[in-house]
């Protein structure tokens, strides 16, 4: 059985006096693809933070490819696990490509400029996200969907086993909603990449993961298969919001009332 690309332990976390996630236990293999659910301020950005050592947890330990977190370098921690945030900002003109390009830094040596080999890595991953022909273009001129994709362009450029991403879809029409996911869909079936991703869009959610981690208000998460997790109940106990789930066309539906 090969390594887990990433493992939680006794996971605790808090804001303030409020605990967002208490003893959580899982961990991620190679070709799944994990959804990251709950209601807004349930701590999903937060306990994405945690896994790339951007915050610190009150208890718990995150292993990345059976070693812990802290025990990696950072350049061959970002060779093993890519993060895409929720909210970018970009304070100076750069070319399209050259902020895709940025991906490929953890490959190069200290002194090594990109080759060839990486520009074409970086175009390729363009092209993945709907991008083609975009490379000389500024990204202060791109759109909020645009200037999405070229960060999901740069990330995919980066070509780590794992990736982890805070809503991904935010900002992006269905067909590119639906382009990105299935993208993401191909890198874990066919590569055995490890994929986890925040959303708040449950039809999403249920056609594109494989398994999910849903965040209540109780600090309890709630984890397994997609179908033995978005369960009514469990919806409902998770939003606040009764949801009814049907199936049509061979996938699970889901109704809010």
């Amino acid at each position: 059985m090969s390594t887990p690309l990433l493992e939680v332990q006794d996971l605790t976390l808090h804001v303030g006096k409020r605990a967002l996630v208490r003893g959580l236990s899982f961990q991620l293999n190679p070709g799944e693809i994990w959804c990251l659910l709950g209601p807004n301020g349930s701590g999903k950005t937060t306990f994405l933070h945690s896994l790339v050592d951007l915050r610190k947890t009150q208890a718990g330990l995150v292993r990345l490819a059976g070693k812990a977190l802290d025990a990696w370098p950072l350049t061959e921690a970002a060779r093993l696990r890519g993060f895409l945030p929720q909210t970018l900002h970009d304070a100076f003109s750069a070319s399209v490509l050259d902020g895709v390009m940025m991906g490929r830094h953890p490959h190069l040596a200290r002194w090594q400029w990109e080759g060839e080999n990486d520009r074409a890595i970086a175009l390729a991953a363009l092209d993945a996200v709907d991008l083609a022909g975009f490379e000389e273009r500024d990204v202060l001129t791109l759109s909020g969907g645009e200037r999405q994709r070229v960060a999901l362009a740069a990330l995919l450029a980066q070509d780590p086993p794992l990736l982890l991403l805070d809503e991904p879809t935010s900002h992006l029409d269905l067909h590119h909603q639906v382009l990105v996911l299935r993208h993401l869909g191909d890198l874990a079936r066919e590569r055995g990449k490890g994929i986890l991703f925040s959303i708040h869009d449950l039809n999403l959610a249920a056609r594109f993961a494989s398994h999910a981690l849903m965040l209540t208000p109780q600090g309890t998460v709630l984890q397994g298969p997609i179908s033995e997790i978005m369960t009514e109940p469990d919806l409902w106990c998770a939003f606040g919001h009764r949801v009814t789930r049907i199936e049509a066309a061979g996938r699970m539906l889901f109704i809010a009332e």
